[in-house]
C-alpha cells in the first residue's frame, strides 16, 4: 500500500515495513536434513540453494512479497524438477508384470463434437 502512495514520503516507507524475524526449529526434519548437509559439506551447491528456497518460502509464507517473483518461481522449479527426476519414468530394465488372465478388452467409442447454430 506504501509503495503505491504518489505522495507518500520514502522515509515514512522504511518506518512502516515491518520487520522480519526468520524463526528457526531446529527439531524439524528438513531442519536436520539441511544441517547435516552443511556440516558434512559447507560448499555444497544444492544444500545452499535449499537454504535460500526455505528463506524465500518463509517470506512468503509470512506475508512479504519477494524481491524477485520470477526467480523465487525458478528455485521452485528447479526443486521441483530434482524431486521428480525419475518418480514417474520405469527405470532401465524394469518390466511391467501383466496378468494375462485378468485382462478384459476395452470397447471405445470416438465422439466428434458437434458445433450448434449460432453458438461458439
Amino acid at each position: 500500500l506504501m509503495k503505491s502512495q504518489t505522495m507518500g514520503d520514502p522515509s515514512s516507507l522504511e518506518f512502516m515495513r515491518s520487520r522480519r524475524v526468520f524463526e528457526i526449529n531446529p527439531e524439524h526434519p528438513i531442519m536436520r536434513n539441511l544441517s547435516a548437509a552443511c556440516k558434512s559439506n559447507p560448499d555444497d551447491e544444492e544444500a545452499l540453494r535449499a537454504v535460500d528456497l526455505l528463506y524465500d518460502a518463509a517470506l512468503v509464507s509470512s506475508g512479504f512479497t519477494p524481491e524477485n517473483p520470477a526467480q523465487l518461481g525458478g528455485k521452485i522449479y528447479e526443486m521441483m524438477g530434482i524431486a521428480l527426476s525419475g518418480k514417474w519414468s520405469s527405470p532401465a530394465g524394469y518390466q511391467h508384470s501383466v496378468a494375462t488372465q485378468s485382462q478384459v478388452p476395452l470397447e471405445a467409442e470416438i465422439v466428434e463434437p458437434v458445433e450448434s447454430s449460432g453458438q461458439k
